[in-house]
C-alpha cells in the first residue's frame, strides 16, 4: 500500500538539534512543510555525504518554510557524538532524530528488520501532516539534496494552485499544465 496522501502516524522520540537534546514528535511535523529523511546509521560512508548535502542546502529549504528532520536507528546521543566528531556532520542545523526501537522507521515503512536499520528513504510532508512525496533509493546510492529541493517546491506549488500539475523536470516559474479533455493527446 502506498504511503502517498496518507496521514503521518503518531509518534515521539528524542533528537540532536544545535546542540541540544530535544523531543519531537508528530506534532512538530504539522503545520508547515516537512522533510523526514531516514539513512541507515551514523559513523558510516554514504550517509555523512548526504546529511552534509542537506546541511548546505538547509537554508533554501528553510526560505521555502520546510523542516528537516533526519533520521536513524541510532541514539541522539549517538547523533551528538557523530556529529562532534565528523566535520561533514558537524554541518548539521536541522534535527537528527534517533529512533533506536525502530518505531518511526517502521511506521514510515523503511525498516530493514534483519538488520535493524533504516532504507534511505526521503518522505515530504505537507502542513496538514499527509506525506506528498516518497523516495527509497537502495543503500549505497546517495540522494541529491537540489533535486529534493525541486521536488519540495513542485508540491508546494500543486497544493497551492488546485488543477494545476507540474511536468518532468519542471523548476519554478516554468509552465505547469491544467489537465482537461482539450490536453488529451496535446503533450
Amino acid at each position: 500500500m502506498s504511503l502517498i496522501n496518507t496521514a503521518i502516524k503518531p509518534f515521539t522520540a528524542e533528537a540532536f538539534k544545535n546542540g541540544k537534546f530535544i523531543t519531537v514528535s508528530d506534532a512538530d511535523l504539522k503545520g508547515k512543510w516537512s522533510v523526514v529523511f531516514f539513512y541507515p546509521a551514523d559513523f558510516t560512508f554514504v550517509c555523512p555525504t548526504e546529511l552534509e548535502d542537506l546541511a548546505d542546502n538547509y537554508g533554501e529549504f528553510q526560505k521555502l518554510g520546510v523542516e528537516i528532520y533526519s533520521v536513524s536507528t541510532d541514539t541522539h546521543f549517538a547523533h551528538k557524538a557523530w556529529h562532534d566528531s565528523s566535520e561533514a556532520v558537524g554541518k548539521i542545523q536541522y534535527t537528527m532524530v534517533g529512533d533506536p526501537t525502530g518505531a518511526i522507521t517502521r511506521n514510515f515503512d523503511v525498516m530493514i528488520e534483519e538488520a535493524g536499520l533504516a532504507d534511505r528513504g526521503t518522505f515530504v510532508i505537507d502542513p496538514e501532516g499527509k506525506i506528498q512525496i516518497v523516495e527509497i533509493t537502495a543503500g549505497g546510492i546517495g540522494r541529491d539534496a537540489t533535486e529534493l529541493l525541486r521536488k519540495v517546491k513542485a508540491a508546494q506549488y500543486v497544493a497551492a494552485h488546485p488543477g494545476e500539475v507540474c511536468p518532468a523536470k519542471w523548476e519554478e516559474g516554468e509552465k505547469t499544465l491544467k489537465p482537461s479533455l482539450d490536453l488529451v493527446g496535446k503533450i
